[in-house]
């Protein structure tokens, strides 16, 4: 149910699509639907959203908003981005409340990944 005012969709740029659908349906077990060849959205994953044919990244350094998934299992879940096409660029550090990394897909968005979990 869409909410008044409150945050409902989210748009990720992907210069390759067909790669980053395949990451995020590897990694986080993400469905897809296809609208043409330059669209696919994603939903039930806490927001809907999709991913637009572009050369750009969102990416921290430029002033993106970072994205932060929550993991129950911290190094489960950086060694499967890693095997699935995913590049660690902050290795798991504490900050107050817990730990986390970062990582690009591979249209290169950052993304980061989180646990108040300990080892």
């Amino acid at each position: 149910m869409n909410k008044h005012e409150t945050i409902n969709y989210i748009e990720f740029p992907a210069e390759n699509i067909q790669e980053t659908k395949q990451f995020f349906t590897q990694v986080f077990n993400w469905n897809f639907e296809d609208f043409g060849p330059e669209y696919a959205a994603f939903s039930d994953q806490g927001i809907n959203g999709g991913f637009f044919k572009s050369t750009l990244k969102a990416n921290t350094s430029k002033g993106s908003a970072l994205i932060v998934f929550y993991s129950d299992n911290l190094e489960a879940t950086y060694k499967k981005i890693e095997h699935f096409g995913g590049k660690i660029i902050k290795p798991i550090f504490s900050f107050p409340g817990g730990r986390r990394f970062h990582f690009t897909e591979p249209s290169g968005n950052e993304f980061a990944v989180w646990s108040d979990k300990s080892i």
